[in-house]
């Protein structure tokens, strides 16, 4: 199972890799790389996904000169995979830490 200790080792040591959604996420929100590493360094597990179809992941919040980060996290091999990253915003999420409500009308 995914943990913070185990993820923040592994950031230390560079042991991760970006997916290409991530990267494109990240430069989206104007993040650099060296603010997504300062938002998982400091970062916590906020929910966990142990069923997902792609293997387990796990949603990390951050944040790097006060902006707040998500960053899905999941495993390639032994290194952590960056999956996604973005700063989270209404309407999806009302502040960092709680979801807004899902749109049930479609």
């Amino acid at each position: 199972m995914m943990n913070i200790t185990e993820i923040k080792a592994k950031i230390r040591k560079e042991l991760y890799v970006y997916s290409y959604h991530a990267d494109v996420e990240r430069k989206t929100d104007q993040l650099t790389l060296i603010q997504v590493e300062i938002a998982l360094l400091n970062g916590e597990i906020i929910e966990k996904y142990l069923d997902d179809q792609r293997g387990e992941s796990c949603l990390i919040l951050g944040y790097a000169d006060d902006i707040p980060i998500h960053i899905v996290c999941g495993w390639r091999g032994d290194k952590i995979a960056i999956i996604t990253v973005y700063i989270p915003k209404p309407p999806k999420f009302i502040s960092p830490r709680i979801r807004g409500k899902k749109d049930v009308s479609n």
